[in-house]
């Protein structure tokens, strides 16, 4: 779905072109559970590591008031615990949010490091626990329920697999970047299936020398990698194993929150959420509003609740986005059959994703009842969210574009068979093709160059009261991939640079030769 749609947005963008604006909506309202809540699930996670990587590595006890929520989940109520915050959650969550602020290139090369080094971490621990391990701890295989719904049993690994469906989230956030990937047609697909297989064969080898060295009784912790490694009595082990973990917590936040940003812009975009959330910086050439927010959302909720509601709340909203995600691909096939396709699921339109739809539809079964309970409140806020301020302000229902301001639409960057000069020859789907003329547009009021056969747009499509005066920037500016085609061609934003071509911010694009002065133009347009 993301090389046949390379749009930031991932499900959500995906729903809008198969089953309509609700629906996308909808999922586009729980993409805020996957990632912001998902990031602070794995920052709770990353305090508990982080308590244990001070007490082995230094000797010191962290007190657990800092360290541990105020809120808990306690039969069936939310209830105080009589910590004050967690804030190891907290710092983690505003330091990877800063890191972002600072542009993609930035967090790309922290977060390829920190992958190297979690999974040579990983690699290491998992063959240095394979002389401990003891047969014994694979029987049963499947511990037998006690009675109770989801403690062990088919019941318990349903319900488990659900809790912790949201690290599935990883795999998704790959698809949001779609808009700043070279050829995403081809590189996509790899992307995911590559990282999919790596990540499955490095999970399950780690799980069966967890499970294989300490007993499954043993693992209820909040670092169960840990307490396994330390039965070992390794103590380097288990400061490596420690490290690893924190570079692994942290890498993951890093991407879950430089997801969360890309699906807000593109549904301030498509008008669905205030418009502010597609500001994008001037200089770091990020959408910041967006960045900030989901960065500020995520550190609270890391330290004030629990993590095993996090989890859940997280996982549940994954399982949902996953299902509209594999129908629509079945939709797609019928509805948009002359859509070019650089890749298809093997299969036919029914095998994989009927499987896919099937095992969401079992994980919402297993899930737990106070979970459901929650996606159900937070689905309604969202509805009354939508008719309230969506449903009036989306481009859809109330187009900038009117019927006497066509735009004959290209299809971007997107692959080496676009700008042929042969005007728009991609997607048919009209809320797609809305998106393009949007974006289309922004970039030419942005100060870039029409692209061949687009007819450029009138003036009043986006007025002068949205640029925003405090930063610079439009509320279609593009993100980073956009930006590097005007960084690579010499062009910059504001005045005129003295060499290549200067531009000008305004709901006009008007290119300016060698010396010409846009200087002036340029603020003139910025202050309006």
């Amino acid at each position: 779905m993301a090389s046949m749609i390379p749009i930031a947005g991932s499900a959500y963008t995906y729903a809008y072109a198969t089953v309509g604006e609700l629906p996308a909506w909808i999922i586009g309202w729980n993409l805020m559970l996957e990632y912001m809540i998902g990031a602070a699930t794995v920052s709770v996670g990353f305090s508990s590591y982080f308590v244990a990587f001070v007490g082995d590595a230094f000797g010191s006890q962290l007190s657990g008031k800092w360290t541990n929520a105020p809120i808990i989940w306690d039969n069936g109520n939310f209830t105080t615990s009589g910590d004050y915050f967690n804030v190891p959650a907290f710092v983690i969550s505003i330091l990877v949010t800063a890191t972002i602020y600072f542009g993609i290139h930035l967090t790309a090369k922290i977060n390829n490091g920190l992958v190297a080094f979690k999974i040579l971490a990983l690699v290491i621990m998992i063959f240095s626990l394979i002389p401990f391990i003891n047969p014994d701890n694979y029987r049963p295989y499947v511990p037998p329920n006690t009675g109770v719904y989801g403690q062990y049993g088919v019941s318990g690994v349903l319900q488990g697999a659900t809790s912790v469906f949201f690290a599935y989230i990883g795999f998704d956030s790959v698809s949001t970047t779609a808009q700043e990937a070279k050829d995403p047609q081809v590189n996509l697909p790899i992307g995911i299936m590559m990282t999919l297989l790596i990540s499955a064969v490095i999970y399950l080898a780690l799980s069966a020398v967890t499970v294989g060295v300490a007993n499954y009784t043993y693992l209820g912790g909040g670092s169960p990698l840990v307490d396994t490694v330390r039965l070992t009595n390794m103590r380097w082990l288990v400061v490596l194993t420690e490290l690893g973990a924190l570079a692994a917590t942290t890498s993951v936040i890093l991407v879950l929150l430089i997801a969360q940003p890309r699906v807000f812009y593109s549904m301030a975009n498509d008008g669905m959420i205030p418009r502010v959330f597609s500001k994008v910086h001037r200089k770091y050439k990020i959408p910041y509003v967006s960045t900030l927010t989901a960065g500020a959302v995520c550190a609270i909720c890391g330290a004030l609740l629990p993590i095993g509601v996090l989890s859940d709340m997280s996982s549940i909203g994954t399982i949902v986005a996953f299902f509209v995600v594999n129908i629509g691909v079945i939709i797609l096939r019928y509805t948009r059959k002359t859509v070019p396709r650089r890749f298809k699921v093997p299969g036919g339109p029914f095998l994989l994703p009927g499987i896919g739809a099937a095992s969401s539809l079992l994980l919402l079964q297993g899930a737990k009842r106070e979970s459901i309970i929650r996606l159900l409140v937070w689905m309604a806020v969202g509805v009354l969210v939508y008719l309230f301020y969506g449903r009036r302000h989306s481009e859809v229902n109330n187009p900038r574009i009117g019927p006497d301001e066509q735009m004959q639409v290209v299809q971007e960057n997107f692959s080496a068979d676009t700008l042929n000069g042969q005007g728009y020859g991609g997607y048919t789907d009209e809320h797609l093709r809305r998106q393009y003329e949007r974006q289309v547009a922004r970039r030419m009021a942005n100060g870039e160059e029409c692209p061949t056969g687009v007819v450029e747009p009138d003036n009043e499509i986006y007025p002068e009261g949205d640029v925003d005066a405090g930063s610079g920037v439009g509320p279609g500016d593009r993100i980073e991939a956009l930006s590097r085609t005007s960084a690579d061609s010499g062009t910059g934003t504001g005045a005129g640079t003295g060499t290549g071509t200067g531009t000008e911010v305004g709901p006009r694009a008007i290119d300016n030769a060698e010396g010409s002065p846009s200087s002036s133009t340029a603020h003139e347009a910025n202050t309006h």
